[in-house]
């Protein structure tokens, strides 16, 4: 399908490992330029010549998202550099177990700022340009915000607060013709994903007791289904879609799991 994205100019925040990675390839497979932000310039340009291996192109801005200032200059780089902005993908986040038992106020804080300041930051920053080309947002997030998960208290927050800025942006920005949508992922194999498996004493055995929970084939989410529906969101072929929280999970999240 030609999604007709040639040299559109999309931000990814996170885009050089995992989901971000996935999403970046797909638009840059069908003809975008994906600007990766992420924080190691070393792992930036390793996700840059994968991409340009398989024949697309992709730039990239070092950047600290936890930092407003890192947000805002981001921004001004991209402009700077492209005169433009097309998209907006808020994909940058970590689920870093700050738990109510397990956490404190500042461990808390600092995981709103990792998982969820920076979605409104990178917005807010990208708007003026969004509102030139009517561009689209879409927000990566979690079935913690739905199902909860246990010892995660501000991962899960900060999930339901995406969840909520979508629907917010997305009646905000009605009148600049900008479409807001969020991609929920549950369960999906990314190499931060393998690490996590991989503290288990059997780490096959797990994998196996996730995988039969999930409804659909029996099996992991992968990087690239969640791209393909983040690309389509981007794109003008789902022009009249906004304010929606799409679950690419195999229906982890809605069907009863015992099927």
């Amino acid at each position: 399908m030609n999604l007709h994205l040639d040299n559109k100019i999309i931000i990814v925040t996170g885009g050089a490992k995992g989901i971000g990675l996935g999403i970046c390839k797909v638009l840059a497979s069908e003809g975008a330029i994906p600007v990766i932000i992420g924080r190691k310039e070393s792992d930036n340009q390793i996700a840059i010549k994968e991409i340009e291996a398989a024949g697309g192109i992709a730039k990239s801005v070092v950047a600290e998202l936890t930092k407003p200032e890192d947000c805002e200059n981001a921004i001004k780089q991209i402009v700077t550099e492209f005169g433009r902005i097309d998209g907006l993908v808020n994909n940058a986040g970590v689920n870093d177990g700050v738990g109510l038992e397990s956490g404190n106020y500042d461990a808390f804080i600092d995981s709103l700022h990792k998982n969820l300041v920076h979605y409104y930051l990178m917005a807010h920053h990208a708007l003026s340009e969004l509102k030139k080309s009517k561009g689209s947002i879409v927000n990566i997030g979690s079935k913690t915000a739905d199902t909860g998960q246990g010892s995660t208290s501000a991962y899960a927050a900060s999930n339901g607060g995406r969840n909520a800025l979508t629907r917010e942006w997305a009646v905000e920005l009605l009148k600049y013709g900008i479409r807001v949508n969020a991609v929920i992922v549950a369960e999906c194999y990314t190499p931060l994903y393998e690490t996590w498996i991989k503290t288990f004493a059997n780490p096959e055995e797990k994998l196996i007791q996730i995988t039969d929970k999930i409804p659909f084939e029996n099996r992991m989410t992968t990087a690239e289904e969640i791209a393909n529906m983040v690309v389509f969101l981007l794109s003008e072929k789902s022009s009249h879609t906004t304010g929606q929280l799409i679950h690419v999970d195999g229906g982890y999240t809605h069907l009863d799991r015992s099927l």
